[in-house]
């Protein structure tokens, strides 16, 4: 490329820019792909998580495949804090080989829920399947007795 300035950041990035507008939409492209990428690595690794109740538990699933079970940190406090962490390790078997790209994130992650219920929190279970985490938090008894149903009679 003609009339190109040449400056490489701290962390090693090629921050060239031309001159020449042919070049302005690659000059985007590694705009956009360099800001994604600053912000993309923890967005990446925090699980995804659904919450569900039915009348006698509380069930938290969460996403994180690609981590051993031994890697997985599973807090849970007495004000119904949950913390899911862990670390998903690079596992290179050749360290000589470069990669041309990745689109896999490795590193530490870290994602807090607050539990809403009142629950028994020295019986929960936690089992971890294909990359799924499943734990079960069983609900108090004075949980369970907060709501009666009621029978509505036709007048």
């Amino acid at each position: 490329m003609r009339n190109t300035v040449t400056n490489v950041n701290q962390n090693n990035h090629d921050l060239s820019v031309s001159h020449n507008p042919t070049d302005f939409r690659s000059l985007m492209n590694y705009f956009w792909n360099f800001i994604d990428s600053s912000n993309s690595d923890f967005l990446e690794l925090s699980p995804k998580i659904q919450v569900t109740e039915d009348k006698d538990a509380v069930k938290v699933t969460a996403e994180i495949p690609g981590i051993d079970e031994k890697d997985i940190d599973l807090k849970i406090s007495a004000d119904g804090m949950l913390s899911i962490g862990g670390e998903k390790k690079n596992k290179s078997e050749e360290s000589n080989k470069d990669n041309y790209f990745s689109e896999i994130s490795y590193g530490t992650f870290k994602r807090t829920i607050q539990l809403p219920w009142d629950l028994d929190y020295e019986a929960t279970t936690a089992k971890y399947n294909n990359g799924v985490l499943t734990v079960s938090i069983p609900k108090s008894q004075n949980e369970k007795q907060k709501f009666k149903k009621i029978s509505v009679a036709k007048s």
